[in-house]
C-alpha cells in the first residue's frame, strides 16, 4: 500500500500501481469525467501512470492552467498526425503548448501550405479525435530512437535525440502516430471536441536565423464546441479593443520609423492622459510621505556594473555610449534604482530620518528585439512610476503593507477589481541567476509572504520569478475580457544597499545597512495605458478622460451660446470641447460616440432661451435638459465617486 496526499491534505491509502484516474474515480465519477492530467510529487504524469511510492497528487481539469497545457499539447500531436497524413514526407520538429493553444513547427519540404489548406487539416484532426485513441508513453533506447527518425529522414528529431541521455527518451503513441515526447497528455483523443487552426507563419529551427526556415502552424482546441465559439468571439472583441487601433482613433500616441522602433510619441490628448495619471499618483504619494526626485536619462557604465544590472541585463541594453575621454562610457538608463541609491548616499542618515521614500517618473531604455515590440505594451523607451524606500529592517513589514495599500487604491480607482497576487521567489536550483546572501533572500521572501497573508491577499508562490536582486510581489490583474496581466510590483532588496555600501546611524550610534523596497503600482506607464485602453475599450473613468464632454450646436445661430456654455464649464474645471461645424447633428453625434466622449451637450433655440443644455450620455442614453451648473455639479460628483479615498 502507498499513501497518496491530495491538495486538501487528505490522504488516500491505495495499492501500489493505482493510477491518478483510479484515485479520481474513487473520489467521484463526476471528477473522473473532468480530470484530464495530473502531477505527482511535482512532476507531470499521465492519468494512467502507475503510482509506486508515497507522494502528493494533483488532479487537473481543463479549468486549470496545467490541464489546458496537457490538452493543447495533446492536440498538437493530433495536428501533427493530420499534417503528416495530408502532406506525406514532411519532417515534424517540435509542438509545444503555449498560453493560448499550441503550435507545431514543420519542414514541409517540396509541399506548400496556405490558408486554403486549413479546413482540411481541421477536418482530419476532428476525424482523428473522434477515434478516441489513447495516448501511450513508452521508453525507447537512444539507438532505437535515432534509427526510427533516421529511417524517416527527419534530421530535426535526430538532432534533438543526440542531445538527450540514453534512458531518458520516451515516445508517445496514439492511433498510427508516434512522436518523440516527454509526456503530459490527456487520456485519449476523444476529449477534443473542437479545433481551430489559427494561423500559419515562418519560424527558424531553434529560433536561429542561420538554421533552416520552417512553417509554424498555430492552433487551439477545446473540450466543447461552445468554448471555441466563445473564444473566437473574445478574439473579435479583443481586435476591437486593440490599444494600437484605439490609440490611433483617439489620437493618443504615434510611432515613427524616423524616431525609431519602440519609441512612442505622445500626442496632446495622450500626454494629457499621462499627466493626469501621474498627478493622481503623485497626490497619493505625497500623502504617504514620498519625496519626488529626478535622475538623468544616462549613467556611467560603472554605475550599472556596481548594481549588477550590466552583468544581468547588459545584452538587453543599448550599447555603451563612448565619449572622447579615454575609457569613459555611459549607458542609456535601463533602471532607476542605481540612481536612487546614489541619491540616498548623497547624505548621512540617522535612524530618526528613516524611512526615506524617493519617487520618480523615470524613463528607462532597453533594447528589445524588433520582433518582440508590440504597440505600447512592449517598447524600447518607457516611463516607470518608480519609487525606492530605504528603511530599517524593523520598518520593513509596515512599509511593505503601506505599499500594498497604495496599489489597492490605484487598482480600485481605475476599475481593476479582479486580481491575484504572485509571490515571486528565487529558484534555489539556479543560484547563478541571483546576487546576494541566501540568508537575506530567505528573510526577504518570508517578509513578503507574511505581508501578503496579513493583508488578506489571494496569493500564489511562483519559484524562479524573482528579480536578480530580490523577491517580489507581483499583481496579476484580469481585464474585462478575462485576460491576465502583470500590473504593479513590490520588491524587497537586501543586495543593492550592500553593493552601494548604503548605511544609516542607529540608536546605538553604530552604522547599519538599510533595507530597500522597489515599487511601481503602474509598472510601465506605456504598458499600463495599453492595458487600461483595452480593459475599458477607450471608455476611461470620467476623471481620466482627455475630454469629459462636447458641446454640439444645432446651427450657426447658437454658436455664441455654445461658447458661453464652454466658458462656464471650463471655469468649473471641466474638460470640454465644442463642435460648431456646419454638419448634421446626426453626424456630430456619431463622431462624438466614436471618440468615446462621455457626454454630449446639445444646444439650440430652446436651450438658449432656458439657459440649459440637453444632455446625451455616451451609448445613447438621453438625460434630458439641465442647467449648466447642475451638469457641472453632476460631473464633479461622478468623478469624486469613481476615485477611491486614499487612507494613509
Amino acid at each position: 500500500m502507498i499513501n497518496v496526499t491530495l491538495p486538501d491534505g487528505s490522504i488516500k491509502q491505495v495499492e501500489q500501481g493505482f493510477t491518478p484516474m483510479d484515485i479520481a474515480m474513487g473520489i467521484s465519477h463526476g471528477l473522473a469525467r473532468n480530470v484530464i492530467s495530473a502531477s505527482y510529487n511535482g512532476k507531470k504524469v499521465e492519468t494512467k501512470t502507475p503510482l509506486t511510492e508515497d507522494g502528493n497528487l494533483v488532479l487537473y481539469t481543463f479549468k486549470d492552467k496545467e490541464g489546458k497545457e496537457a490538452f493543447w499539447h495533446s492536440t498538437s500531436h493530433i495536428m501533427a498526425q493530420a499534417i503528416e497524413e495530408l502532406f506525406p514526407g514532411v519532417s515534424l520538429t517540435i509542438g509545444p503548448a503555449i498560453d493560448n493553444g499550441f503550435y507545431y513547427d514543420v519542414d514541409f519540404k517540396e509541399h506548400s501550405i496556405s490558408e486554403s489548406d486549413i479546413p482540411k487539416i481541421e477536418k482530419r484532426m476532428l476525424e482523428i479525435a473522434r477515434g478516441k485513441h489513447e495516448f501511450t508513453m513508452r521508453e525507447v533506447s537512444k539507438a532505437d530512437a535515432l534509427e526510427f527518425y533516421k529511417k524517416n529522414d527527419n534530421p530535426y528529431k535526430v538532432e534533438l535525440i543526440e542531445n538527450l541521455t540514453d534512458g531518458d527518451i520516451t515516445f508517445c503513441d496514439h492511433d498510427s502516430f508516434t512522436d518523440l515526447c516527454r509526456g503530459g497528455h490527456i487520456p485519449n483523443t476523444g476529449l477534443v471536441k473542437a479545433v481551430k487552426v489559427m494561423s500559419i507563419a515562418g519560424a527558424y529551427w531553434r529560433g536561429d536565423e542561420n538554421n533552416p526556415q520552417l512553417t509554424r502552424v498555430y492552433g487551439i482546441s477545446f473540450p466543447k464546441q461552445k468554448d471555441l465559439k466563445e473564444y473566437l468571439e473574445l478574439l473579435e472583441e479583443a481586435k476591437k479593443r486593440d490599444h494600437r487601433k484605439l490609440g490611433k482613433e483617439l489620437q493618443l500616441f504615434h510611432f515613427s520609423q524616423r524616431v525609431g522602433q519602440g519609441l512612442p510619441l505622445w500626442l496632446p490628448k495622450g500626454a494629457a492622459l499621462r499627466e493626469r495619471l501621474e498627478n493622481f499618483l503623485k497626490a497619493a504619494q505625497k500623502k504617504a510621505g514620498y519625496e519626488m526626485v529626478v535622475s538623468p536619462h544616462i549613467g556611467s557604465k560603472e554605475l550599472y556594473v556596481t548594481s549588477g544590472h550590466y552583468a544581468k541585463y547588459g545584452e538587453d541594453s543599448f550599447q555603451p555610449i563612448k565619449t572622447p575621454a579615454e575609457d569613459e562610457e555611459f549607458l542609456l538608463k535601463p533602471m532607476n534604482c542605481p540612481h536612487h541609491c546614489e541619491i540616498y548616499k548623497s547624505a548621512h542618515w540617522s535612524y530618526k530620518d528613516l524611512p526615506k521614500r524617493f519617487a520618480e517618473f523615470g524613463t528607462v531604455y532597453r533594447y528589445e528585439q524588433s520582433g518582440e515590440l508590440h504597440g505600447l505594451s512592449r517598447v524600447r523607451g518607457f516611463t516607470q512610476d518608480d519609487a525606492h524606500i530605504f528603511c530599517m529592517p524593523e520598518q520593513l513589514d509596515a512599509e511593505f503593507k503601506a505599499v500594498i495599500d497604495l496599489v489597492m487604491y490605484v487598482f480600485g480607482s481605475l476599475g481593476f477589481e479582479d486580481f491575484t497576487a504572485q509571490v515571486s521567489i528565487r529558484d534555489p536550483k539556479k543560484p547563478e541567476k541571483y546576487i546576494g546572501d541566501v540568508a537575506n533572500w530567505e528573510i526577504a521572501e518570508q517578509a513578503i509572504i507574511s505581508a501578503a497573508k496579513d493583508k488578506g491577499l489571494d496569493y500564489v508562490i511562483e519559484e524562479g520569478e524573482a528579480a536578480f536582486y530580490g523577491p517580489k510581489l507581483d499583481f496579476m490583474v484580469k481585464d474585462a475580457l478575462g485576460r491576465s496581466w502583470q500590473l504593479g510590483t513590490i520588491q524587497v532588496d537586501y543586495n543593492l544597499p550592500e553593493r552601494f555600501d548604503l548605511s544609516y546611524k542607529g540608536s546605538d550610534n553604530e552604522s547599519h545597512r538599510p533595507v530597500m523596497i522597489h515599487r511601481a503600482p503602474f509598472g510601465s506607464m506605456e504598458r499600463f495605458i495599453a492595458i487600461l485602453l483595452e480593459h475599458t475599450a477607450g471608455n476611461f473613468p470620467l476623471w481620466l478622460m482627455p475630454e469629459q464632454c462636447i458641446v454640439l450646436s444645432l446651427s450657426e445661430k447658437y454658436e455664441d451660446y455654445a461658447k458661453k456654455v464652454v466658458d462656464s464649464l471650463e471655469n468649473n474645471e471641466i474638460r470640454v470641447t465644442i463642435d460648431n461645424r456646419a454638419e448634421t447633428m446626426g453626424k456630430k453625434i456619431r463622431e462624438a460616440e466614436m471618440n468615446k466622449l462621455p457626454y454630449m451637450l446639445i444646444v439650440g433655440e430652446q436651450e438658449e432661451q432656458d439657459g440649459t443644455v440637453s444632455v446625451r450620455k455616451h451609448g445613447g442614453e438621453d438625460l434630458g435638459a439641465m442647467s449648466v451648473s447642475a451638469f457641472a455639479k453632476a460631473i464633479h460628483e461622478e468623478v469624486s465617486q469613481s476615485i477611491k479615498k486614499f487612507e494613509v
